[in-house]
């Protein structure tokens, strides 16, 4: 939307989220809290809903009791004391009327969001399975584990309700959901013994800026190319024609080839890219419930030219966005680097995996690298049990104090050793190991950043790398391309990060 529609917007927000509801003459809660739900442990439970002006309202859980009254537009809200893992328990809460949720879980809450690598559902996309998609269902009854799906709804202001209710996980229930989030939580809740709530809140052929806020997209001022570059998509809709005409170009170039063609994103409505959209639609109605930590893939649609020197930049804003729209602090944001992917040269896959190792300066985040494990001629690879395991891992460091490393090795430094460069990492200190033969993958240059093919070899903790073609080298990188051949671990099996080591992230 141009901007100064969005601004518009954001100041209907304000009038719209906060007028009463409308007709409203008995006590209701939202549709996100029902029975089979899962309350996050340690903190103080959120409980809210609408009444009369007035009318007075009363929770109880497990022995615990608060009442209050709707306020004059009939909006109310308690908070219970913090409760550690258990259930289930009956949550009452009586007013006009008198409502009762069944089979309420204390435990860990995780908000699982992005696009279609994170939206896969565990049966998979037609022409796209799920690795073992089928043994993963039918062993899918998980009872301590719970299901919140939230519709796609794109929306030009932030909604105070989802049409979604809570299930538990059963082969029936988690075949439409996302398998990276199920993977994720299954193994969660083996090794801490405790309720997992996974909320999927996903849109495939998504961009980042449909996730964050109007508010924190206005507040600066360089990300307001983001307003200019959709403008003319969401009011003619041409972009989005072009994208759709351009992949299916490829695709039959591949098929006439000979070659399988590629599996792309489809992007059916513009209204889902719109800045805010999807902020307002699916984040903003669960802010009210409290989280252990949010799980994010997401990346590829914002590869195109045009898009991918902005997020550097829109990341790490969607981050503060969440954590502040939140109200539980700097909980720890896990996220996945996008996969390998045969793209066109119109994309920049390198530019936005270097732009989410860059997001890492953030406090509390962690990033599951995937080149290893993704399909080049695939964009939804079908591994998303090692997609799952990464993020676990991650959790298990930075959610729950485990001392286990959780990250392949990631950039640190490179110094200057004569005509070569020596690269040194962190999260290697059991070593380095390259997996098939020699390192693959390295480029250096020198001040004119002119990248060459680069000779590699580990010694120790670190890679020396040269290039005959550059006497004096300057820069380093590594699986700089859309789809790299790498092959660099750490000691515990897992692989390191692109990089570039220039000082800013090149255009695409």
């Amino acid at each position: 939307m141009p901007n100064n529609t969005a601004l518009r917007m954001g100041a209907l927000a304000v009038l719209i989220v906060c007028s009463p509801p409308s007709g409203r003459s008995e006590t209701k809660l939202p549709a996100i809290l029902s029975s089979h739900m899962v309350l996050q442990r340690d903190r103080p439970i959120h409980v809210w809903g609408w009444a009369a002006p007035g009318e007075k309202v009363a929770v109880t859980m497990h022995g615990a009791n608060r009442e209050t009254a709707g306020d004059s537009l009939g909006n109310w809200s308690v908070y219970l004391l913090p409760e550690s893992a258990g259930g289930p328990y009956q949550l009452t809460v009586a007013g006009s009327n008198r409502i009762v949720l069944e089979d309420v879980l204390i435990g860990d809450v995780w908000f699982a969001s992005g696009q279609s690598n994170m939206e896969m559902p565990l049966k998979g996309f037609p022409g796209a399975p799920v690795k073992d998609s089928a043994r993963e269902i039918a062993g899918a009854d998980q009872p301590q584990i719970r299901l919140l799906q939230i519709p796609k709804k794109a929306a030009d202001f932030p909604l105070r309700d989802s049409d979604a209710s809570w299930k538990v996980c059963t082969p029936e229930t988690v075949t439409d959901f996302s398998a990276v989030a199920y993977f994720f939580g299954r193994e969660l809740n083996a090794r801490e013994r405790a309720p997992v709530g996974l909320i999927d809140a996903t849109w495939g052929g998504t961009v980042a800026e449909a996730w964050v806020s109007l508010q924190s997209i206005s507040a600066d001022a360089g990300l307001m190319p983001v307003f200019a570059a959709r403008a003319g998509m969401m009011q003619h809709q041409s972009e989005m024609a072009a994208i759709l005409a351009e992949e299916k170009r490829e695709d039959e170039a591949a098929r006439q080839a000979g070659r399988k063609p590629s599996s792309h994103e489809w992007h059916p409505d513009p209204a889902s890219w719109g800045p805010s959209a999807l902020f307002n639609g699916m984040v903003a109605p669960v802010t009210p419930i409290a989280i252990k930590g949010v799980i994010w893939y997401q990346g590829e649609s914002n590869s195109r030219r045009a898009f991918a020197p902005t997020y550097g930049k829109l990341f790490p804003a969607l981050i503060a966005d969440w954590r502040a729209r939140w109200h539980v602090g700097e909980f720890p944001f896990l996220f996945v680097q996008i996969a390998n992917f045969t793209s066109d040269d119109g994309e920049g896959w390198a530019v936005i995996r270097e732009a989410q190792r860059r997001t890492l300066s953030v406090a509390n985040t962690a990033m599951a690298v995937t080149v290893d494990v993704g399909d080049p001629d695939n964009v939804h690879p079908a591994d998303k049990q090692t997609v799952g395991a990464r993020l676990a891992l991650a959790a298990r460091a930075l959610a729950y104090g485990e001392s286990v490393e959780y990250s392949g090795p990631l950039f640190r430094q490179a110094t200057l050793e004569g005509s070569a460069l020596r690269v040194w990492f962190d999260h290697a200190a059991g070593g380095l190991m390259a997996k098939g033969g020699a390192v693959k993958g390295f480029d250096i240059a020198g001040d004119d950043c002119r990248f060459a093919a680069a000779e590699a070899r580990i010694e120790g903790t670190t890679v020396v790398v040269t290039s005959g073609g550059v006497a004096e080298p300057k820069y380093v990188r590594y699986g700089w391309a859309n789809a790299p051949v790498v092959n660099l671990f750490n000691s515990e099996g897992l692989p390191a990060s692109p990089f570039t080591s220039e000082d800013a992230i090149p255009a695409p």
